[in-house]
């Protein structure tokens, strides 16, 4: 199976403009993530996809760059047009904003598209805070690895100790932060772009949903790699720190 990890990159985000070329420990966060990726065993290639020439500059010395439309909704949509060109029996789509991304989960992401059309990953959840916060995306997973549910609440929700601290909620039970890497099969992919925005996806803001509700499995592996999104300018200090630790 070729598989091609595919990594999305824009300009504009909102809250961190020009984020991929943010200077990461004197390297461009972009190429960060480029090397981390060539570092996976299991990728055939390495492809940028991105609207903006800027970043295609600084991409194409390291991998292939695949120039898509600029008004493409999310990542995935991105990801799917540079797909839709290459040739690939499924691809791996990183965040372009995850410098720290471990060869390893991206290799066990690829590895899984062995046995089903769509992978993702997990970690742990350890840190009690981390288990209310919104922006921590919990999943839930059966017994067979596959996902049961993506929820930005506590999931599951521990009925009979629902009133302790969350401290004591994290005792004995595995609640899972969602880690935001996709693998798919191309055609999967291809089609679940083509696909209008599910209920559930609209209401928790998660696009996985869609998949969920069309009736795509979703296997989750478990990893023990938490990473450092660069959201905001200041995030770029802790992944230095990380990175000189």
């Amino acid at each position: 199976m070729k598989i091609v990890g595919i990594i999305p990159a824009r300009y504009g985000a909102s809250r961190f403009p020009g984020k991929p070329l943010a200077l990461i420990a004197g390297k461009p966060m972009i190429r960060h993530v480029i090397e981390r990726a060539r570092a996976a065993s299991l990728l055939s290639e390495v492809a940028v996809a991105t609207d903006d020439p800027r970043i295609a500059a600084a991409a194409a010395p390291f991998c292939r760059v695949e120039m898509t439309r600029s008004d493409h909704p999310s990542g995935t949509d991105r990801a799917a047009e540079a797909a839709g060109r290459l040739m690939c029996d499924a691809v791996v789509n990183i965040q372009g904003d995850e410098p720290l991304i471990a060869p390893e989960v991206i290799d066990r992401v690829a590895e899984a598209l062995a046995r089903t059309e769509m992978t993702t990953a997990a970690a742990p959840i350890r840190d009690p805070e981390a288990l209310a916060n919104p922006n921590v995306v919990k999943v839930a997973r059966g017994a067979d690895g596959n996902a049961l549910y993506f929820s930005r609440a506590p999931i599951p929700y521990a009925r009979d100790c629902g009133g302790r601290p969350p401290p004591e909620q994290l005792g004995g039970i595995l609640f899972l932060k969602h880690i935001g890497i996709y693998g798919y099969r191309k055609e999967t992919l291809l089609r679940l772009v083509r696909e209008p925005p599910s209920p559930l996806e609209r209401v928790e803001r998660l696009e996985q949903l869609r998949a969920l509700e069309s009736g795509v499995p979703i296997r989750v592996e478990i990893v023990e790699w938490e990473g450092v999104s660069v959201d905001r300018p200041e995030d770029v200090r802790l992944v230095e720190e990380r990175l000189a630790g």
